[in-house]
């Protein structure tokens, strides 16, 4: 290892002028209260941008700089290291080189930390600046915890071998945390949270357990062989859930909290009776990533100033419409948070409650007690609220009376199962509810869609296929525009894609489109909204993050797919 020069950063950045002395000790205080290294203090607290950090550190020291997002890592190698010590340190081993290993540290001003990697390590030593969040990103994915998932399923596999699983053992062992079953769980969560998946999955099959969680909107799947511990996985949730542990026919629902590394994940589970037993999904929500505001969640500016616009208005019904999973509910939350203040009486009815929220009255529907929609509905209108929101219009009845809210004085903010905003108003004629209702009180439709992320660290050119050639026609693009496709990483779990977008269309409705919907007239308010000049299709600003090399073309066409489809069916009706 070279030899480690002495530097105070704190007199480094002083001396270079790009700190204050009055920052650097305001910085010093304020590292007695939090324990963080002075230069993430004086990241944190806004004096300095990381990136110029790195870079000075990077030129006093004359260490390279490595960008880990363009950086393809050894899993092996990074292994080299045992999970805590990289974690503490935040330490990564990058490469072998002739004189030994290339270790990326986001302090290489550590001492302590390069005296312990080199002792453990027992070899020479050549450090390089990193940035600390994708330090621990990496970390993330090379420690995966598949072969302890894989060991603590074979040690509950060998305790029930040729047993009845025992109600009384698990009711007793609900609190103990040394039970396999607990470990077990524990990591299935860990490695869920970990890897940013939005659902687990566990199914039983004839011979195996799969488990499956879903990243970025694909499925990832980890086969065990100890098909028979899936009884007891099943039964431990039930009990978390508080679900009737002997009642296996039936589907249920149910909910928990957890602590996984400090974060507090929300888990709303679902039992269903399948051919070797139960399947049970779980949704993971993890309160510790926060509310997202408007301008956070992927509308362009643009369109972020049209929807503060369209919400702020006294009255109207505002609608979020696309599939299950597109993130409808996230913009809602956005619109509620922006819109709660003292002097603005909200209320939410949903199914079910997904964030708590201060001074917002939330009511959980319950179906099985004839907490419906509908009924809700109509206490919540004497409950004096300026705001209403309504989790789904499911129905008629519930239609009709969120639309008469909004008709009457109050804001509504609701969503809807279509693919496209053109199509969601005709959809609520369709359920049954009249045309002159819909065109008296819809404000505004957003529609939305996630697509994925490509991969930073393997993206790169690649050639359109004929499918990608027809749509670029389409949606009259230039075929000779570079694209982006990722090879697949470690980094990306071999996807190609980290990360999602959310893709959005906003159209308002105004006085011609109101006069083709209570006309009944399809095809003409198909053709005002598509002549409406602040309307962008979902599909074009889809395409707009492709031309830019954050998606795909193959994630336009999937979006492009699923418009056409919903297009063919309201038309043709």
């Amino acid at each position: 290892m070279r030899p480690q020069q002495r530097i105070r950063i704190g007199d480094l950045l002083i001396a270079q002028q790009l700190i204050t002395p009055a920052q650097l000790d305001s910085a010093l205080a304020e590292q007695k209260n939090t324990g963080y290294k002075l230069g993430r203090q004086l990241i944190e607290m806004g004096y300095i941008e990381e990136n110029t950090l790195l870079n000075l550190l990077s030129k006093q020291l004359d260490y390279p700089f490595i960008d880990l997002k363009q950086y393809r890592y050894d899993k092996e190698l990074v292994q080299l290291l045992p999970e805590a010590i990289s974690r503490r340190y935040r330490v990564l081993v990058l490469k072998r080189e002739p004189d030994g290993l290339l270790v990326g540290m986001s302090d290489p001003t550590d001492i302590f930390a390069l005296d312990e990697v080199q002792r453990l390590l027992k070899s020479n030593i050549n450090p390089a600046v990193v940035r600390e969040v994708e330090v621990m990103d990496v970390i993330d994915g090379a420690y995966n915890r598949e072969s302890e998932i894989a060991t603590l399923a074979g040690q509950l596999g060998q305790e029930l071998d040729g047993e009845v699983l025992n109600l009384g053992d698990m009711l007793a062992e609900v609190e103990d945390t040394d039970a396999p079953v607990v470990k077990l769980l524990q990591k299935i969560f860990e490695e869920g949270i970990k890897s940013r998946a939005s659902d687990i999955h566990i199914e039983p099959d004839e011979n195996v357990l799969r488990i499956r969680k879903r990243i970025d909107g694909a499925l990832v799947e980890t086969v065990m062989n100890e098909a028979h511990i899936a009884s007891a996985l099943i039964v431990r949730l039930k009990l978390m859930s508080g679900l009737d542990i002997s009642e296996k026919r039936l589907p249920q629902d149910g909910r928990f909290q957890l602590k996984i590394n400090h974060r507090k994940v929300d888990v709303r589970l679902s039992t269903m009776p399948v051919q070797f037993g139960e399947s049970v999904v779980m949704r993971l929500l993890d309160h510790s990533l926060g509310l997202l505001q408007l301008d956070e969640i992927g509308l362009s500016p643009e369109n972020v100033e049209r929807f503060r616009h369209v919400i702020t208005r006294p009255h109207g019904l505002v609608l979020v419409t696309g599939p299950t999973g597109s993130g409808k509910t996230t913009t809602l939350y956005g619109g509620l948070a922006e819109l709660n203040t003292p002097e603005i009486k909200i209320v939410t009815v949903e199914d079910p409650v997904e964030f708590r929220l201060p001074r917002i009255s939330q009511v959980q529907v319950h179906e099985k007690i004839g907490l419906t929609f509908s009924r809700v509905l109509r206490a919540t209108l004497r409950q004096d609220p300026d705001v209403l929101l309504v989790g789904e219009i499911r129905d008629t009845e519930s239609a009709e009376i969120a639309l008469r809210a909004a008709m009457t004085g109050h804001l509504v903010l609701s969503t809807l199962h279509t693919n496209d905003a053109v199509s969601s108003a005709l959809r609520l004629i369709d359920m049954g509810v009249d045309a002159y209702l819909v065109a008296a009180s819809l404000k505004a439709i957003v529609a939305q869609r996630l697509v994925r992320k490509v991969c930073e660290s393997c993206k790169k050119e690649a050639p359109i296929s004929d499918d990608e050639a027809l749509l670029l026609d389409s949606l009259g693009c230039d075929r000779a525009h570079p694209f982006v496709r990722g090879d697949g990483c470690p980094h990306c779990f071999n996807t190609g894609y980290r990360g999602r977008l959310g893709v959005f269309e906003l159209l308002e409705i105004n006085a011609a489109m109101a006069n083709a919907l209570r006309d009944g007239d399809v095809l003409r308010f198909h053709q005002e909204a598509h002549a409406y000049s602040g309307y962008r299709p979902l599909n074009m600003a889809a395409l707009d993050y492709a031309k830019k090399g954050e998606t795909t073309l193959e994630e336009v066409l999937r979006i492009t797919a699923q418009i056409g489809d919903e297009h063919s069916n309201v038309v043709g009706d």
